[in-house]
């Protein structure tokens, strides 16, 4: 037992020394591309200690967000600007270095006010986590308790966090513009098909991801992943093919008010699970009311569970509702995000600048 203490505790130590060594080195660095690269590896890094912390949800998330989606999208900003930045001037740093040493002082003396990891005293394991840990099996029959609370319990915070995605992807591809950009020209014909083999191992790899995509998709209420997750790596996919075959084709496949469309109608199907629970007389997202009760008695127990446990019909199709939901929310979202990006050139930003 004390070489597995120390072992993981080795572990985490690395860990550690490798998130700070990360992080100076993107402060010192001046070139945009490796900046993006190293905050690419700062956030595997993160993942791989989230997992350590027997937090394999949000290191999936941190994985797919923070490595992923966000990696490919700061590439495509990136065109718009140059490749490195000014050496700042030293005494321009002065206060933005003193206000971040305070309010990281601030936060490390909070921090030595938290209870210890795991503490079943702490407020968090006393009170409402305990009532969760108890109740989830007999209340949602799911064996995933962090989706039984995100999409059950605590619902009403998930819809409320999908409709903050749609807004922001709206409000991006509002101060982008929707109109055409000088970068979906054709490019010139002497050109030709060239990167075949990066054309080849796309065509191998998109549908995998596609697939992964679904996988964690329907898998979330008994694993890691869920409708966010599924929708980055979904998105993922798609700018994948960007990338390799153009944003024309790609584009010409789903086109921008299609990605509009289908985050909205991603909130109305969240939304329109709990309507139709409160339709059946019960709460807004209460999903024990999803089904009547005549319907629900007929569905027989072996499909999902037994007859000698309740398969729980109504929580299990209100999750995969809005977890479907979530799907078409995210990852339409990002992809209109990198359509507001990847349709830019650096004269695209000079001429809105100048109006």
């Amino acid at each position: 037992m004390p070489a597995s203490i120390n072992a993981s505790l080795m572990l985490d130590i690395v860990l550690l020394v490798m998130l700070l060594v990360v992080a100076g080195a993107i402060v010192r660095t001046r070139s945009l591309l490796a900046a993006i690269i190293l905050f690419s590896i700062y956030s595997l890094i993160s993942a791989v200690w989230l997992v350590v912390m027997d937090a394999p949800d949000v290191a999936f998330t941190e994985a797919v967000v923070g490595a992923g989606i966000s990696t490919i999208v700061l590439l495509g900003a990136i065109l718009l600007t140059r490749g490195e930045t000014e050496k700042p001037d030293w005494r321009k740093l002065i206060a933005p270095a003193l206000i971040c040493a305070s309010v990281g002082g601030l936060l490390i003396y909070a921090a030595m006010g938290l209870p210890e990891l795991g503490d079943p005293a702490s407020p968090a394991n006393a009170h409402v986590g305990r009532a969760y840990l108890q109740r989830t099996a007999s209340d949602i029959g799911v064996p995933n308790m962090v989706t039984a609370v995100l999409a059950s319990y605590r619902g009403l915070d998930t819809l409320g966090e999908t409709a903050v995605i749609f807004a922001a992807g709206i409000g991006v591809a509002l101060m982008l513009g929707f109109g055409p950009r000088s970068s979906l020209a054709p490019p010139p014909a002497q050109l030709g098909d060239h990167h075949v083999t990066l054309r080849v191992a796309a065509k191998m790899l998109i549908p995998l991801i596609a697939l992964f995509a679904l996988y964690v998709q329907f898998h979330g209420d008994l694993g890691a992943g869920g409708g966010f997750q599924a929708g980055v790596i979904m998105s993922v996919a798609i700018i994948l093919h960007a990338l390799v075959f153009g944003l024309r084709e790609t584009m010409a496949a789903i086109p921008p008010r299609v990605a509009r469309s289908i985050a909205s109608l991603g909130v109305l199907i969240y939304a329109g699970v709990g309507i139709v629970c409160m339709i059946n007389g019960g709460a807004f997202l209460d999903y024990d009311y999803l089904f009547p009760p005549e319907i629900e008695a007929q569905i027989p127990g072996w499909i999902l569970g037994d007859d000698a446990h309740a398969p729980h019909w109504g929580q299990h199709a209100g999750i995969l509702g809005i977890e479907i939901g979530v799907l078409l929310t995210v990852t339409a979202t990002m992809v209109t995000v990198f359509y507001g990006f990847a349709g830019r050139t650096v004269d695209d930003a000079r001429r809105e600048a100048r109006r």
